[in-house]
């Protein structure tokens, strides 16, 4: 039976996601000023991601093993963990800057981002059966573009206090929870959530391809969250104040085109190449930054640009091979298992990249970001040789 989908649906999820994802750097977008108002560490930014991306983990694993999209309406769902992420942010901006609160703040509001992004996922799987691949592209972008949503703010309101920042996005997050819960009702191909399955593990590790998805979505992960975190520093040694932020926020936000290009190119050319030529040209990037770190403007600003689009447009083709090559009934349990290898990754790489550019110059550290990626093509090879499916 055919389902007319209302011509709303993508549009408001994706508008809800976006404005959700934006808690995830919020903290990231106000680090100097916060910084100097405060006696925080000067790796303090690195421990405060960190700490989101560990809450999004328990609240992934959690959330899967508990059933809590199953039990509830997604939507509702969604609502309910965008307010609880504003009030994050809300606290974060009243309460007395302290390094232990805010470590903890972060934490939850990496809880409650498990209930704004995988739940948004399968809101929209529960309307779209056919063109899922090119919603998620969609949808993946609007994430991108709400990490990035900080950074804008804090460049239009260069003269705000960093607590009007934090108190702007606290806004933006539950404004999407309630667009969710007013626009988008349960769709009808909602379906069960699997039930999570340690089985997932040995699957991962036993099946060639699925391996080889697995790992090249790992060294994406190794990149992705430190070019973020790191992106700040490398803005800040060219330019200041609000023109800096502005790069931060064209350096992230470019991923969303990405995401969408990517989608669209892989139904030509198949998610395997279109994930490796994204892996392979932000690797390089990040191999070639001891050159253009002072190179001449223009060049500085393609190679920023490039690599902010191709660090982040692979991950929906990454998602979509892990979709395909994993078997149908454990789909659920490797997509959470991989997800969660792939951020705890990122928790290790967000520190010690940190660590290293408090200590090192950044043309010493930036070419590390590039061994994720080298290594996760070299995982790709069997998908590449026979390639699937395009998506």
């Amino acid at each position: 039976m055919t389902v007319t989908i209302p011509r709303r649906i993508l549009p408001a999820i994706a508008l809800s996601q976006f404005a959700g994802t934006s808690l995830w750097f919020a903290i990231n977008a106000v680090m100097a000023d916060l910084q100097r108002g405060s006696n925080l560490p000067d790796a303090a930014v690195g421990w405060f991601t960190a700490a989101v991306q560990l809450g999004f983990i328990a609240g992934t694993l959690g959330f899967a093993i508990v059933g809590i999209a199953d039990r509830f309406s997604p939507r509702l769902v969604f609502l309910a963990c965008s307010l609880a992420g504003a009030s994050c942010a809300a606290l974060c901006a009243w309460l007395p800057p302290s390094f232990g609160a805010l470590v903890a703040l972060r934490f939850l509001t990496g809880v409650f981002l498990a209930g704004i992004y995988p739940v948004g996922m399968k809101i929209a799987a529960g309307w779209y059966t056919q063109g899922l691949g090119l919603a998620l592209g969609v949808l993946v972008g609007a994430l991108v573009l709400g990490t990035a949503l900080p950074f804008g703010l804090r460049a239009l309101g260069a003269a705000w206090p960093w607590q009007a920042v934090m108190w702007a996005v606290a806004l933006v997050a539950a404004t999407g929870g309630v667009v969710m819960a007013v626009c988008v009702p349960d769709g009808p191909h909602l379906g069960p959530q699997a039930r999570l399955s340690p089985r997932g593990l040995l699957v991962i590790v036993q099946d060639r391809k699925l391996r080889a998805s697995a790992f090249g979505y790992f060294g994406h992960m190794w990149e992705l969250y430190a070019f973020f975190v790191l992106m700040p520093l490398i803005a800040a040694a060219r330019w200041e104040s609000a023109t800096a932020a502005w790069w931060v926020f064209a350096a992230i936000a470019v991923g969303a085109l990405s995401c969408v290009a990517g989608g669209l190119w892989a139904l030509r050319f198949g998610s395997e190449r279109v994930a490796a030529f994204q892996l392979a040209c932000s690797g390089s990037c990040a191999l070639l930054s001891p050159w253009l770190l002072d190179a001449p403007v223009w060049a500085w600003a393609v190679w920023v640009v490039v690599w902010g689009a191709t660090v982040s447009g692979d991950s929906p083709q990454f998602s979509a091979l892990t979709a395909r090559n994993a078997p149908r009934a454990q789909v659920g349990s490797v997509l959470t298992l991989v997800n969660c290898i792939g951020f705890s990754i990122s928790v290790a790489t967000i520190t010690g990249f940190v660590f290293m550019a408090t200590r090192w110059p950044l043309a010493q550290v930036l070419p590390w970001l590039a061994l994720g990626p080298v290594l996760g093509l070299l995982c790709m090879k069997p998908l590449l040789v026979q390639p699937g499916n395009r998506s």
